[in-house]
Order: C-alpha cells, then structure tokens, then sequence
C-alpha cells in the first residue's frame, strides 16, 4: 500500500520478506563470485599480452568490431548511465531520457564517425598511442601537450568518482537496513546499520580493476569491458522486468507513480523541478564530449581497421536506449515507492532489495550495476597511465632511454598513483550526486571539442588558436564549477535578462548548462585567436589535410 507521501507501509509479509533479504548474505556471495569470474576473465588475457608497450597501450591495433562496440559503449556507460539516470529521473521526471540518452544515441554515433575514424587512421599511420601526440604534431608544439595533460586529468579524475561513488552507494543500497529489519552485517558495521561502507566497496573494486589493468593493459581491459558490457544491459533488462511485473505491469507502474509525490512541471520559474526548456536543448551539447575522452581515443586505437567502426556507429544508438529505457523507467516508478529525500545514488538498489525477493536475482542485478560501474574504470586508469608515460616522461626523456619493460612499469605506477588519489576524493566526496558530478567531467570535455574538430576539419587552426581555445574553455568551466559548490547541479539564470525577456512577452530564459558558455568560450577563442595569427607550416597541412 502507497501512503499519501509515496512512502510504502509495511505489512507483516513484506516485513518477513524485508528481513530474510537485508540478513541475507547471499547477494554479497553472488557479487564476489563475479568478481572472480571478472578477474579470471582479464587475467587471461595475459596469455596473449606480447610484452611491448604498444600492445600493453593499444593491444597492438587487433581488437575486431564486436569487441570494439563492447569496449567503445562499455566506457561511456558507468555508473551514470544506470545509478545516476534512475536517481536523476527520481528528482527531475521522465525527461531526464530526453537530457542525455536520445541526444547521446545520436551524436555519439556522429562523433564516431566524424572523429574515430579519422583519429584511427592517424594513429595507426603515425603510431600515435595518445590524443596529445595528435595534437602537438597537428598544432606544432610540444608545449600543448604540458598544457592539455593536466586538464586532461583534472577532467577524467569526476570521471573517475562517480564510478568508484556510484559502486559505493549501490552496495550500501542493496546491504543496508529494509524498513525496520537491519542491514546483512549489523555487528561488523554498525556506523553504518550493517551496511557495507562505501569506502570498503570502493577499495575492492579499485583493486580488482588494478589487477587486471597491471597484467594485461588495454587487451585485458578491452576483453573486461565486453563480458562487462554484456552482463550490465542483460542484467539491466532482468531488473526492469522484475521490478515492473512487481509493481502489476508497465501500465501499473506508470500509474502509481503518477499518483506520487513527484508529479514533474516545467512550467513557471521553479528549475527544481522537471526540465527547463533551456536545460533540455543545452544539454545537447554535453554528448559531444565523447569527441575528447582520452580512454575512447585509446580505445579508437585498438581498432583492427576502419570497418570495424561500423558495427559501433550503428548499434551504439541501439545500445544506449536498451540501457537509458529501463534506468528512467524505474527511477520514474521510484517516486511511488520511496520516501521523498532518497538519494539519487541509491535508488535503483533501494527498488531492487524492496520488490525483488530472490538474493540471488538482487546480487546478479547488482553485479550488472557494478559491471557498468568497472567498465569505465579500467579504461580510464589505463590512459592516464598511457599519458603521463607517453606524454610526460617519454616526450621529456626520449623513448631510447627505456626499454619496453620499464616503459610499462611507469604507466603501471602513475596508475597506482591515480587509483589511490581517485580512492581517498571518492571517500571526501562520497555525498555528491553521481549524475551531477558526471555532467561537470562531461562538459569539460565537451568544451574542448572545437580543438579536434578545428585538428581535424580546419586547415586553418593555429597553435595559438588552440592555447587560447583550451584556456578559455578550461577558465569559464572551473568558474562555473567552483560557483556550483565543486560538483552540484548547477543552470546559469540571470535574473536581470530573464525580466527583460518576460517584459518582451517572451518566456524567460530558465535552466541553461554552464557547457554553452564554456563550450561557446573555447569555439570562439578558436576561430577568433586563428584568423589572425601565424598559419601552420605547409608540410603540417600536408600532412593532416593530404591532396588526393
């Protein structure tokens, strides 16, 4: 029975059901065993690592198309994809579909295609194994690299957070206390009402990533991200079936939540509630970002050959709304189970240990959560291991200096460096919202986009043009991060525009995201500093634009 405030009152039944589940220890038994299976699975990928860096960086250029589209749509799911998209669905309604997936099905798919393709071609023509070594031959400068790799780091490190955060909140979900019965572990984590600390989950899952990542670099991760792409969206789909048939069907869930206490508005002034029109069309903007991911740029490298992009353009789309459908449907479903104030992270646990009674069933479902999570992990540990190797100490040193051996230890210690930083913010940080934190890493990168879109399409872009374009864009982005409170939600309203535009008879500008101006910043410092600066060197052009 759903109370006035969407709040489920318990019957003796569902009591008895709440208690067996919350002792229960199986769920944690069927997540460590996939796990192991996870770990096994990378772990023997190690047989066919060749013992060079470049198959340590970019399994020497072999990953056919299935495996490319399992990788590629694995390390742009995360945790935001399934955590934070049903919990931002439960605050904000059915359109947060519309703020990410249907936008994201299609300019994901052109960026592949405007962007992989042509960044493959030059890394497998010129050995390119990082995006910066793209940009200091195309911008004819070494320095752009000093400049791009600390943004680069500072941008993937939110990145990093939510999924370590998102792993963390699931498992304290799914452990934790089911009405008044207590969490599977009381006496061990009593703090936290028996529930396993997010601190403990994201130990584990940092280590089991690190493990796979020190044996067989991009191969192990590129094999991980295929079973774990497979298992998150088939154990997604499970969840949404389960979770639907128990709440009376789809028609059922619809309407009870309708009848909560979150029935979603966009009109007025109120942009805690529903979506702006604003917020709806600006957010087109933050799918760009796949354009400057260095982990997808990793990724796009190990490609066998141009074909196999095909597979990815095409069922890319299809992928994201398999995944995003379900995800916003049960956040949507949410508002008529759960109590007002539930946090975002949790929900999608919290619905799965409530109308889910089979431990087993809720620890596959919560492995599938946590799949999604570690597919985006390994990969972004590797590139920053694959930068600073490459782009730091290789470029300062020289590649003769090292052997290959000593080359893969470096990248193997900055990325311990990196796990550990990511572990001790994720623990500092653990409260923020999984979903906003996501955005800022994601508009971040999207406002670096006109750099590779001006690389690679405008034979006219300078060096100067690109430093003041990755100056402009980083400044207004930290400016708007910083004003957020370092990872809130976050929509530009001036009030003093908005009355002006209302006194015009028009609606007042509610809701827009901070990436069009960070984004704006850094396209026209670009196209502005390069018109009237020196051009590239004719042998650059022909070398990037070539005649044929």
């Amino acid at each position: 029975m759903i109370g006035q405030k969407g709040v489920t009152q318990m019957n003796p039944e569902n009591f008895i059901h709440f208690n067996l589940l919350a002792t229960s220890t199986i769920p944690v038994v069927v997540i460590a065993i996939y796990l192991g299976l996870l770990l096994g699975l990378a772990m023997m990928s190690k047989l066919l690592f060749r013992g060079t860096s470049t198959d340590y960086f970019v399994a020497s250029r072999s990953i056919g198309p299935f495996m490319l589209l399992m990788s590629v749509f694995g390390t742009t799911m995360t945790a935001f994809a399934l955590v934070g998209s049903t919990g931002k669905a439960f605050e904000r309604g059915v359109g947060t579909y519309g703020l990410m997936a249907s936008s994201s099905g299609l300019i994901h798919a052109a960026c592949f295609f405007l962007i992989g393709i042509k960044l493959w071609s030059f890394g497998k023509k010129y050995g390119y194994v990082t995006q910066i070594q793209f940009f200091r031959d195309r911008f004819e400068s070494k320095a752009i690299g000093y400049l791009l790799f600390p943004i680069l780091v500072l941008l993937v490190i939110p990145y990093l957070l939510i999924g370590v955060i998102g792993a963390g909140k699931t498992i304290m979900g799914v452990t934790g206390p089911k009405g008044k019965a207590p969490g599977m572990f009381p006496e061990l984590f009593e703090s936290t009402s028996g529930a396993i600390p997010g601190e403990l989950t994201g130990l584990v899952i940092c280590l089991v990533v690190l493990c796979y990542i020190f044996a067989g670099g991009s191969r192990a991760a590129a094999w991980a991200n295929t079973f774990q792409t497979i298992v998150f969206m088939a154990m997604g789909l499970l969840a949404f079936y389960l979770i639907s048939d128990k709440l009376g069907g789809l028609g059922a869930a619809i309407a009870q939540a309708n009848d909560a206490h979150l029935v979603r508005d966009v009109s007025g002034l109120d942009d805690s509630v529903g979506v702006p029109k604003l917020m709806f069309l600006s957010y087109m903007l933050i799918p760009l970002s796949v354009g400057m991911f260095p982990h997808l740029f990793q990724h796009w490298l190990t490609a066998r050959s141009a074909k196999s992009f095909r597979l990815t353009v095409i069922a890319h789309p299809i992928c994201i709304m398999i995944v995003w459908v379900p995800c916003v449907l049960i956040g949507l479903w949410a508002t008529g189970k759960l109590p007002e104030g539930t946090p975002g992270g949790a929900v999608l646990a919290k619905m799965v240990g409530i109308l889910v009674k089979d431990p087993i069933v809720v620890g596959l479902v919560t492995a599938g959560i946590l799949a999604a999570i570690m597919s985006s992990l390994d990969s972004q540990f590797l590139c920053l291991g694959t930068m600073f190797t490459n782009d730091v100490v290789i470029d300062k040193f020289g590649k003769d200096r090292f052997t290959d051996k000593q080359i893969i230890l470096i990248a193997r210690l900055f990325v311990i460096s990196i796990v550990i930083i990511t572990y001790v913010f994720s623990i500092l940080l653990f409260k923020k919202s999984v979903f906003d934190l996501a955005i800022w890493s994601f508009s971040g990168f999207a406002s670096l986009t006109p750099l590779v879109f001006a690389a690679l399409y405008w034979k006219g872009a300078t060096k100067t043009g690109a430093f003041a374009s990755i100056i402009s864009a980083t400044a207004v982005w930290l400016y708007f991060f910083k004003a957020s409170g370092w990872g809130g939600e976050y929509m530009v309203y001036n009030r003093m525009l908005a009355s002006f535009v209302e006194q015009a008879g028009f609606e007042p500008p509610i809701g827009m995201m901070p990436v069009v101006f960070s984004f704006g910043a850094g396209a026209l410092a670009m196209i502005i500093v390069s018109l009237f600066t020196a051009k590239p060197a004719e042998s650059t052009v022909n070398k990037f634009f070539p005649k044929f």
